[in-house]
């Protein structure tokens, strides 16, 4: 081991309550302490009286550097302090740096100290719970354009972020474009939290939504916490949940169908681009992007305000008691446990033994032939469509001359003609509940499931899909 020695040590954000003893130990044996001069104030009583004491400015990283290998190579034993942990935006990297510049054998020693975000952090509460990252918007040595760079992924990734450096006298708009970049893809409630002097006795502690963050309340003694998609607010406290309760939630789940439902779907909640949306729409569109894997259900999906609660409400009330699929693979796909609970018949035309002669005998498609059928005989049902657009056609054709009036419409036909016309001409019935998946995608089993989210509707606060699965 070499004698000689330099220690670089984390003093913490401020208090002294937040120094390790290593750190205390160090600094008390020290011949030299090398530092900025604002944090001398920090480890004053642990100073020796034959301690020299080298302090100087902001900016003077090199020399503060320089100096300590200097005093090392004499054989003193010298300490570099840094404000929260060294190695965090610290001086341990320079020094690193500077040894292997300078191809010095004086020894390196590290003491990690507590961060200035982890001070914040236990001061929000749990914010960083789950993966997190730290980015410092300080461009001196960083470009910005790499700096966007790193925003950027960081709130597509949904990390946990905490900012550092976030504002000064010449860096304004920093933060306010970190703010806006954040809003593109996060809800406007994301919890956001933000503690000034952390730990001194200046300290301040605010909690806030993202949509709510000001700028402009922040300094560069400010660190600033976003949360990720699933971090709430509860009492003043900011939460990033590690998932304990939901391994709670899946063994309340009735079957492992269920649990990799409800585990899907938080999955799919977290990439949404944006989920801070109504629950009635929300409830939906986790059933379609679950069925599909396709995130543009996110575009594609079209509801009426509310209509799968009002949908819903009918089902309960006994209002809704048939469903009428144009093809027999939508109403397979409709939860025949969910049906039987409330008492609901499905049913398909398509294989009635009249439609055939009323197809050739009319000039029509044998979907709209059952779709004919279908009303005469169930004319208030909820009617579902996950392949022909002509059955859509067909009904919106008997509900302008009065003949249909359904409770509601499933429109979900697929493919390239007539498809996006039908969608448009059922579009135009506002007062009947729709969803609706625009363009040409569709199918079957989507129909099938935005009929599985009306149903299981009662089960969308608690986000419990798969009861009937």
């Amino acid at each position: 081991m070499s004698s000689k020695q330099i220690t670089i040590v984390g003093i913490g954000p401020g208090s002294a309550d937040d120094i390790t003893p290593a750190v205390v130990n160090a600094v008390k044996s020290a011949d030299v302490v090398v530092g900025y001069k604002y944090y001398f104030q920090f480890i004053e009583p642990w100073v020796s009286s034959t301690c020299q004491c080298i302090d100087t400015g902001m900016k003077k990283e090199r020399e503060r550097a320089l100096q300590a290998f200097e005093y090392a190579e004499q054989g003193k034993r010298v300490v570099v302090i840094s404000s929260g942990d060294a190695g965090i935006y610290g001086m341990t990297p320079l020094i690193y740096e500077m040894k292997r510049e300078r191809q010095s054998d004086v020894e390196i020693v590290s003491h990690p100290g507590i961060s200035a975000f982890q001070k914040a952090a236990s001061l929000l509460g749990a914010p960083i719970g789950h993966d997190f990252c730290i980015i410092s918007l300080s461009d001196l040595m960083t470009p910005w354009s790499t700096i966007e760079r790193r925003i950027k992924a960081a709130a597509d990734a949904d990390f946990v972020t905490a900012v550092y450096n976030p504002r000064s006298h010449g860096r304004y708009w920093q933060l306010p474009r970190l703010k806006e970049i954040f809003l593109k893809v996060r809800s406007p409630k994301t919890p956001v939290g933000y503690v000034r002097h952390a730990g001194r006795d200046e300290q301040e502690v605010h909690l806030t939504t993202l949509q709510e963050f000001d700028p402009e309340d922040v300094d560069m003694f400010t660190v600033v916490i976003i949360g990720n998609s699933q971090s709430y607010a509860w009492n003043q406290t900011f939460i990033t949940p590690r998932g304990y309760y939901r391994d709670s939630d899946d063994r309340d789940a009735k079957n492992k169908g269920q649990a990799i439902m409800m585990d899907s779907f938080r999955t799919i909640l977290g990439e949404l681009s944006h989920s801070d949306i109504p629950l009635w729409r929300l409830w939906p569109l986790l059933h379609a992007i679950h069925t599909t894997a396709d995130f543009e259900m996110e575009h594609l999906l079209y509801s009426d305000e509310c209509a799968v609660p009002t949908l819903f409400e009918a089902i309960r009330d006994g209002r809704l008691n048939t469903i009428i699929t144009d093809v027999t693979m939508a109403a397979s796909g409709i939860r025949k446990a969910a049906c039987q609970r409330y008492g609901i018949d499905v049913k398909c035309y398509l294989h009635d033994e009249r439609v055939a002669s009323m197809a050739t005998a009319e000039g029509i498609t044998r979907t709209q032939a059952g779709i004919r059928l279908a009303v005469e005989e169930h004319p208030g049902a909820l009617f579902v469509f996950g392949n022909a657009p002509t059955a859509l056609m067909e009904l919106c054709e008997l509900m302008r001359r009065g003949k249909a009036c359904p409770i509601g419409i499933v429109a979900a036909p697929v493919g390239f003609v007539h498809v996006c016309e039908s969608k448009y001409m059922v579009k135009s019935f506002s007062s009947v509940p729709k969803l609706i998946i625009e363009g040409r995608k569709g199918g079957s089993n989507i129909a099938a499931t935005l009929v599985n989210s009306i149903l299981s509707f009662d089960d969308a606060q608690q986000l419990k899909p798969g009861r009937d699965v």
